[in-house]
C-alpha cells in the first residue's frame, strides 16, 4: 500500500487514478491532519468488498460456511 502526500496524489491524480484501476493498488493519501487521511481503492475492489461484508453479515451463510469448513477438518483427520 503507497502513502502519498495529499500534494502530490492531486497533481497527479489521472495516473494515479490509472494505477489504482489498472494494478489493483490501493493508496493512502496523507495530509497535515491525520483525520484527514484517506484510502483510494478502485470501484471494482470496493464493490468486492461491499460483497463480501454484505454476505458475511448473514447469520445463516456464515453457519453453513462454518459448518462445511468442520466437515472439511473431520475428514482431513487421520485415523490409524
Amino acid at each position: 500500500m503507497e502513502v502519498l502526500a495529499y500534494s502530490n496524489f492531486r497533481q497527479n491524480l489521472r495516473s494515479y487514478m490509472k494505477q489504482v484501476n489498472e494494478d489493483a493498488e490501493t493508496l493512502v493519501v496523507s495530509s497535515k491532519d491525520v483525520e484527514d487521511t484517506v484510502v483510494v481503492l478502485s470501484k471494482r475492489d470496493y464493490d468486492s468488498m461491499k460483497k463480501t461484508l454484505r454476505t458475511l453479515s448473514y447469520n445463516s451463510v456464515m453457519e453453513k460456511i462454518r459448518r462445511r469448513d468442520e466437515q472439511g477438518n473431520k475428514s482431513n483427520i487421520k485415523k490409524d
